[in-house]
């Protein structure tokens, strides 16, 4: 840890020699705006992100309402595929050096633990300027370690049920019908659709298990323990109940499969399916096929029904914005404190811009959250997904919620091929205590 520490302030020292300006402890250069102790910011802010549709699209509006305040900060906003920002993380903290590393950097929830907590100094905490009460619950888990706030939740990868009403309609339901559903009543639902329109109830890659996220989160549960360390495989009963019911929509003949991003897109716009169970982050490629509109609605996701305390709500998905323990840190937390930690009018213009759903509470009793969407025959469907959001349980994605997942879709596999269940997950509970501890 001392040789570690060693190197992490190496890089710091090397990083501050290595900037424009020269620079105080503050920032690289001074442009007379104060971080509320009278040192100097810097000016200029790096941003790392992915996907120039919706996380740029968003850091990019923030920065246009920063600018309104603080216009002598300047903020670059660097597009990264989400795989390269974790590989150029790993390979920089692992040397030891901040040398080359961003101000700001964006990940996926999912991943956010491992960094944390395998490169404890590499990030500035975030307690001072991040209330936690004012963002739902589940987003702090991911974003602290030990009651220490590094993160700003970003985005809701809050799910809900997107539906056809017209071929429900054909098979005798209505939107009403789907309130306050589990997982074996849509089951039947999706056999009395399939019977009754030839259309399927639902698209699926057996290679991808965000379904199985979804139905575990709605029940409180996760892929190891509350520590989010040790795998809970084997006597994870709402993970077996969730592949039990995996397996029966694909045994009843309502799943229509599917194996890439495409094709999963192409089913729904093509008509072919009648529910799309996911996160809210879909409503863009929902909408994108106009001819549709007026025919779609949203519902609660459907929850377990033999777990206790299962919900209508969860998540899949979502990303928070972290700042480097690298020089111009201060001014760094600055800006994110200004937009993203507190502006509910700056979530307003995510939401009608970009299509963001914050995590801020406030956020949800703007005019945006509250407007009604025509293509979803006037629904309140922003309203709707920032409640759920709020009741989404928190659970701890830990270290390892991937590599896990690789010895799951395995698991699957066997199960879908006519192992036993408790067989198969037995068998992967021995591989992740293995692999994992």
């Amino acid at each position: 840890m001392k040789k570690l520490m060693s190197l992490l302030l190496a890089g710091v020292v090397l990083l501050s020699a290595c900037s424009s300006g020269g620079g105080t402890e503050g920032g690289s250069g001074s442009n007379g705006s104060s971080s509320g102790e009278g040192s100097a910011a810097p000016k200029e802010i790096t941003v790392w992100a992915w996907d120039p549709a919706f996380n740029i699209a968003a850091m990019n509006v923030a920065k246009e309402a920063y600018a309104q305040v603080n216009p002598d900060v300047t903020i670059h906003v660097v597009e990264n595929a989400q795989a390269d920002i974790v590989q150029k993380l790993n390979t920089g903290l692992n040397s030891g050096s901040t040398k080359g590393l961003p101000n700001i950097v964006l990940i996926e929830d999912y991943r956010a633990q491992s960094f944390l907590q395998a490169y404890p100094d590499s990030f500035y905490e975030l307690t001072d300027i991040v209330k936690v009460d004012d963002f739902a619950d589940y987003k702090i888990g991911p974003t602290s370690v030990d009651g220490k706030q590094y993160g700003v939740p970003f985005d809701s990868g809050v799910t809900g049920m997107y539906v056809r009403t017209d071929y429900l309609e054909q098979a005798g339901y209505s939107l009403d019908d789907l309130q306050d559903i589990d997982w074996k009543q849509y089951i039947e639902i999706g056999k009395a659709v399939k019977e009754k329109t030839g259309k399927n109830m639902i698209t699926l890659d057996p290679n991808d298990l965000g379904l199985i996220r979804m139905m575990i989160q709605s029940a409180g549960a996760w892929y190891t323990a509350e520590d989010g360390q040790t795998p809970t495989i084997a006597d994870n009963a709402p993970l077996k109940e969730a592949f039990e019911l995996y397996k029966e929509m694909m045994d009843s003949g309502i799943v229509k499969v599917n194996s890439d991003w495409s094709q999963f897109v192409g089913a729904f716009n093509s008509g072919e399916v009648a529910t799309v169970p996911t996160g809210n982050w879909i409503t863009p490629s929902i909408k994108a096929e106009a001819s549709q509109s007026g025919k779609w609605a949203v519902a609660p996701l459907p929850k377990l029904a033999a777990t206790e305390g299962s919900v209508h709500a969860s998540n899949l998905g979502g990303s928070s914005w972290y700042v480097m323990n690298v020089e111009g840190k201060e001014a760094a937390a600055e800006f994110l404190a200004k937009t993203f930690a507190s502006d509910t009018e700056l979530y307003q213009t995510l939401n009608t811009k970009v299509g963001v759903i914050g995590t801020l509470k406030a956020a949800a009793s703007g005019e945006a959250y509250a407007a009604a969407d025509e293509y979803f025959q006037g629904q309140k469907v922003v309203s709707d997904f920032a409640a759920w959001t709020e009741q989404i349980p928190n659970v701890n994605y830990g270290m390892n919620t991937y590599a896990i997942e690789d010895i799951m879709v395995v698991a699957m596999q066997a199960y879908l091929g006519g192992k036993d269940v408790e067989t198969v997950l037995k068998d992967a509970q021995a591989q992740a205590d293995t692999q994992i501890r």
